[in-house]
């Protein structure tokens, strides 16, 4: 009963800690989605300097740890230039995990893009449309179905990825957790940490599931 007690006095510091992962995570896997359209768009793009900029772009971050990633924007950008120092935490693991997460969407958005048959393109040429007007209005709104179990998995990867926010001493689930781990002394914090994360991927599973069953009337 002690113990119970206990672990229920923990929730409200692990609840705040939640919503500092569930924040991150929802604000930097969308806008890592919106620069993943932009780079898988110059990836597949016929202008070679864009492609080579882009796939580039994509191989980096794709390559190197994300972890690594955030030391480096935390911790060495103010070494190289003291203007470039981000005080703010969260802005900076945002700014990580926003440029990283725009690697990976920008592979879903282009195998997205390229799965829709050839044939569509040359009807909306036909047609007299644009490059730009058969993307924006013929390929992309199909390709969108399609990105839905793929994103919703990178969503729930960037949940798990957030507990690395912790080495920059910003206080998510795991910085939490470890903190009340340390002053109790008790490895017990931690089976309600997981129990919560689990609930959030729970929700995020039901949500994507949802999207992805509501869509697949159009197949």
């Amino acid at each position: 009963m002690d113990l119970i007690k206990e672990m229920i006095s923990w929730l409200p510091s692990l609840m705040r800690g939640a919503r500092i992962t569930i924040s991150l995570t929802l604000v930097s896997v969308a806008a890592g989605i919106i620069l993943g359209l932009f780079l898988a768009l110059g990836k597949i793009s016929k202008n070679r300097v864009l492609n080579k900029i882009c796939s580039g772009y994509i191989f980096f971050f794709r390559g190197t740890p994300l972890l690594m990633q955030l030391y480096f924007i935390y911790y060495s950008l103010p070494q190289i230039n003291p203007a470039l120092t981000i005080n703010n935490r969260f802005m900076a693991a945002f700014i990580a995990f926003t440029l990283n997460s725009g690697a990976y969407s920008a592979e879903i958005i282009r195998s997205a893009i390229q799965s829709i048959d050839k044939g569509q393109r040359e009807a909306a040429k036909a047609l007299g449309m644009s490059y730009s007007q058969t993307m924006r209005l013929v390929i992309i709104p199909q390709s969108f179905r399609r990105l839905i179990p793929p994103l919703g998995n990178e969503y729930i990867m960037v949940l798990k990825d957030v507990s690395l926010v912790s080495i920059i001493a910003l206080t998510d689930i795991t910085k939490v957790t470890k903190s009340l781990s340390s002053t109790t002394a008790s490895p017990w914090p931690y089976v309600p940490a997981m129990i919560i994360y689990l609930i959030i991927t729970a929700v995020f599973q039901y949500v994507f599931n949802k999207l992805e069953n509501k869509f697949s009337v159009y197949d």
